[in-house]
């Protein structure tokens, strides 16, 4: 890993959408880590929040960036090294479905390519999903083992309506081959489920979660872990490809009732699932486990905290 005097102050990195949950939390991350940040965001709400932020942090800058404008995502980028991107549903279009996945790949595609013609661009991290990874036909009726070197099947997912698996996966490889043709050095973070506190029982990734679970492929990330991931495949440079990140699994009853609890807290979830077997996990993140051994979040210690 690159010694943290190497990621320094003099480092500017752009955030993209900032707007959203892992982008906002990656923004103060990387700021109180000791770098200048590009904060990309599409809603007008979010840009004045930002503008407040960034009258008191001079290393705070703010962009109107609309992933659909490639001119707008270029002026964002100007001067950075690196791409923290990550696709946000828009306000009005709250779910996954055929539009929105168009949407998904035409903003991947535009990224890329500002990124291609940005010549300070060093590294792309681009947010990505396990539902890119684990929808697929089995074999003889039975699931097998998948890691980061599996790909969603598209025609799978169009034929069960995933939405979400087929929107990201789509996105993705319109990304990776956007990167390799333009030779841009991309790394693909494929994300859990990620678990917040309002966390809802209509979030897009949970379209076929019944059968994630019995395949042992239904995975969670918590957005700590989630956010040291991504910092750990941007400073790292011998990272590469793509990394399958979760820090948990739900495999068994137990899990789903704890599951249950944070999606439908009002409900009575105990006696809701009469499964007792424990799926056997069929899902590996042992490339992102061994890239980040020796990684600390290292946050450094600003007056403000002191």
């Amino acid at each position: 890993m690159a010694p943290a005097s190497f990621w320094n102050s003099s480092k500017t990195v752009c955030v993209m959408d900032a707007s959203g949950r892992l982008g906002s939390a990656l923004v103060h991350r990387l700021l109180r880590r000791g770098y200048t940040v590009h904060a990309a965001v599409y809603s007008h709400d979010e840009m004045q929040r930002y503008k407040r932020q960034s009258m008191e942090k001079k290393e705070l800058r703010v962009f109107h960036s609309d992933p659909l404008d490639y001119h707008s995502i270029l002026d964002a980028l100007k001067g950075c090294c690196a791409l923290f991107y990550s696709f946000e549903l828009p306000s009005d279009h709250p779910t996954y479905d055929e539009f929105i996945g168009e949407l998904e790949v035409r903003a991947a595609h535009n990224v890329l390519e500002a990124c291609a013609q940005t010549d300070t661009i060093d590294k792309v991290i681009f947010t990505s999903s396990a539902t890119a990874v684990v929808w697929r036909e089995h074999d003889d009726g039975h699931a097998s083992d998948v890691d980061e070197r599996n790909w969603s099947d598209v025609n799978f997912c169009k034929k069960f309506k995933l939405w979400h698996g087929l929107s990201k996966t789509v996105a993705e490889k319109t990304a990776w081959a956007l990167a390799m043709d333009r030779e841009v050095n991309m790394v693909s973070i494929n994300a859990g489920l990620l678990i917040y506190p309002d966390l809802s029982i209509k979030d897009p990734y949970l379209l076929g979660a019944a059968e994630m679970f019995k395949d042992g492929v239904l995975v969670t990330v918590d957005l700590d872990f989630l956010i040291d991931a991504h910092i750990c495949v941007f400073e790292d440079v011998s990272s590469y490809g793509r990394y399958l990140c979760f820090n948990g699994i739900i495999n068994c009853n137990d899990d789903v009732v704890k599951l249950a609890k944070l999606l439908l807290p009002s409900s009575s979830s105990q006696d809701m699932f009469d499964d007792d077997s424990v799926h056997q996990q069929r899902i590996s993140n042992g490339k992102l486990r061994k890239l980040m051994a020796d990684f600390k979040s290292g946050l450094q210690v600003t007056s403000e905290d002191e």
